[in-house]
């Protein structure tokens, strides 16, 4: 028996409880962990409240992410003792997640702990800062330089555009954020922004194209915020779009595809090929101060992640909540 958030859904009733766990409950894989530190995403969120069908199977743990030490593995890539990440693959939806003391998943869904980070620490940075930076290796990669012109992140306040803002400012970009928080402008220029804008200036529908302004666009939002990015990128830019806070539409015309030249590229954490999520660590290992983590990163302990993951939804949680999953 183990801790852990167990969803169930019973004669249509669905509960999400922090209980005692009987092991026969983890799915077959071949890597055992003992789950130190998780992290509440707005999956987690809708997954723990059932605010939307995020979980298919039943009896599930919720929890997208999880680090920890390999405490049993049958995969010769892994051995006991060593200390792991993992983000996706379905785990916390499919198969059971990070919200417990104890997970069991395939070895090749595992990535190191990089050296540079603790297990609370990768956390921090959890999949929604390796979702931020698998969106500014997309910009890097279309050629985006600093000296282009501004990013917009839109979401800014949100562990996706926290953690872009940081990654862009110590790469040098010049920031621009969007938030429905502006009265927290002066936390996100600390991180890094340049600029504070206020979301009503691209939630509403807007033109099928616009007066050119960014270089760069990394959108956690969708709907009409998107499609607003979209029409006022720069000529040759790029969007980087891996959210839908603001909704699943796309209420876009391919004017600035075609007379632009603007690529838009769709960015998918979950199911990212290993080499591709062993760069973006890297790469965070690299690139992302640890003292920006302190800024933007909230601990919990598991018995108030449920609570916590309804205030998440409220937009009541700013940056990242790290999970101690031992208290």
């Amino acid at each position: 028996m183990f801790k852990g958030i167990l969803i169930t859904k019973d004669d249509g009733v669905y509960q999400a409880k922090l209980q005692d766990i009987d092991e026969a409950v983890l799915p077959e894989a071949d890597v055992t962990v003992g789950v130190e530190w998780s992290t509440l995403n707005y999956k987690d969120g809708l997954a723990i409240t059932g605010k939307s069908p995020v979980v298919r199977r039943f009896p599930m743990v919720p929890g997208i992410d999880f680090a920890g030490t390999v405490v049993d593995s049958a995969n010769p890539a892994w051995k006991v003792g060593d200390r792991v990440v993992l983000n996706g693959w379905g785990v916390g939806e499919t198969h059971c997640g990070g919200l417990a003391e104890v997970a069991r998943v395939k070895g090749e869904w595992l990535v190191p702990l990089p050296k540079s980070f603790t297990a609370c620490q990768a956390m921090a940075i959890g999949t929604a800062g390796y979702t931020a930076m698998l969106c500014v290796l997309a910009l890097e990669k279309h050629g985006v330089k600093p000296a282009d012109g501004e990013i917009l992140v839109t979401g800014a306040n949100g562990g996706v555009g926290s953690v872009a803002i940081a990654l862009l400012a110590k790469l040098g970009y010049r920031v621009v954020a969007s938030t429905g928080r502006v009265a927290e402008s002066e936390h996100l220029k600390a991180l890094g922004a340049s600029e504070v804008i206020d979301r009503n200036e691209l939630s509403a529908p807007g033109k099928p194209i616009g007066k050119e302004r960014w270089a760069g666009v990394i959108d956690t939002v969708g709907s009409h915020t998107l499609a607003n990015a979209c029409a006022t990128t720069r000529y040759r830019g790029a969007v980087a779009a891996c959210g839908l806070a603001g909704g699943m539409d796309f209420p876009a015309t391919v004017a600035p595809f075609i007379l632009r030249g603007v690529t838009l590229y769709g960015i998918d954490s979950v199911m990212a090929p290993l080499p591709v999520r062993q760069e973006a660590w890297e790469r965070l290992g690299r690139d992302l101060e640890i003292a920006s983590l302190d800024a933007i990163t909230r601990e919990i302990g598991l018995s108030e992640a449920i609570a916590v993951a309804a205030e998440l939804l409220e937009g009541k949680v700013r940056g990242r909540v790290v999970v101690d999953v031992g208290r």
